[in-house]
């Protein structure tokens, strides 16, 4: 059998597509609808998601909140080093990307405005740095909204609030757990008026969420690692939805990976359908082929040609279908990646095997 390839999970997009703003709701994108046993999708509009709910269904966001994680700094020659945040260690360490002309050696000083940063060495592809503070307390005071790399604008006061959900709450992302951005606060009240449950869970989204593939063969490609805490409060309520037959819908991969990281981790409990609280770090890499445990629907944002986070929707939907509901928001205009549209899908029953 020919292994899996990065280029399985290719297609065209004209740059025009990529959103670079966001709409002036909310809600106001449109919505993508892909059910379980449709050939095609339907084009929606995001507050029509209450039709698309029932009373006994749970929705699971990320309560991340993303810090202002970029920063500028010089070297003592006067060099400029562009740094993100990529996570807070104990004490005034951190773990940073960090970009300079020359590379960064262990015992150099790099001066900002917050006061100066030492580099105490490597850490795969980051740099373990000593801070004059601690690491969100830092950032907060000094950086700003890390932008992802396909916004070709520097942040500005918009983004400040934009790319923020409106159920961010615990600091420590870097990037926006973005299918959450479409919610405001007169939808969430909709839904909860029609029976709709809701409950969060943390992982704090890292810079790597961008990084392409650096391999051919997706099995050899190594995830970056992200910390999860999913709280007692969260797996209550998935077994309430469980037991009223209701479904658990993820709002953005990041839930997807929390969830089914849980669910195959070793303090899992024996059953499948139950969940038990679980924090730690993940590096899953949910591709064709993964055997579902938690997650029944998802609503998410479209993702970057041959992205890990493209593989995952691939295996929950079916690589075919979704490449074919790709194309079909190509060929309708929407908008794409972080300010971009969002899609519903239902879980196929072929598990993405290849369906």
């Amino acid at each position: 059998m020919r292994p899996v390839l990065a280029t399985d999970f290719d297609f065209d997009l004209p740059e025009e597509l990529i959103a670079q703003r966001p709409l002036a709701e909310r809600a106001a994108s449109r919505l993508l609808v892909l059910e379980r046993h449709a050939a095609a999708p339907l084009d929606r509009r995001f507050v029509d998601l209450p039709t698309l709910l029932r009373p006994e269904d749970l929705l699971v966001f990320n309560d991340t909140r993303v810090i202002p994680a970029r920063l500028q700094g010089r070297k003592p020659s006067g060099g400029a080093v562009e740094m993100l945040l990529e996570r807070a260690l104990e004490g005034r360490q951190a773990l940073l990307h960090m970009r300079a002309s020359k590379p960064l050696r262990p015992g150099q000083i790099v001066h900002t405005a917050g006061g100066d940063i030492t580099v105490l060495g490597r850490d795969e592809d980051l740099f373990r740095v000593q801070l004059p503070a601690e690491a969100i307390d830092f950032f907060s005071r000094h950086g700003t909204v890390p932008l992802p790399p396909y916004i070709s604008r520097d942040a500005d006061r918009e983004d400040t609030e934009r790319y923020q959900s409106v159920l961010a709450k615990v600091p420590g992302a870097v990037a926006a757990p973005t299918a959450s951005l479409h919610f405001d606060a007169a939808l969430l009240e909709r839904l909860a008026a029609q029976g709709v449950s809701r409950t969060t869970l943390t992982l704090h989204v890292g810079a790597g969420t961008f990084q392409p593939l650096r391999t051919l063969k997706i099995d050899e490609h190594v995830m970056h690692a992200e910390r999860v805490e999913l709280p007692e409060s969260a797996c209550e309520a998935i077994a309430r939805a469980r037991e009223a037959g209701g479904r658990v819908i993820a709002v953005g991969t990041t839930v997807v990976r929390a969830l089914e990281a849980a669910a195959s981790s070793e303090v899992a409990s024996a059953s499948s359908a139950a969940l038990r609280p679980w924090r730690g770090d993940t590096r899953i890499f949910i591709k064709p082929g993964h055997p579902w445990r938690v997650v029944d629907a998802l609503i998410t944002n479209f993702h970057l040609p041959r992205s890990t986070l493209l593989m995952l929707v691939s295996a929950f939907a079916g690589r075919e279908r979704m490449l074919a509901a790709y194309a079909h928001a190509v060929r309708e205009r929407y908008r794409f990646f972080s300010y971009g549209d969002a899609m519903f899908l239902e879980r196929h029953p072929a598990g993405g095997e290849g369906a």
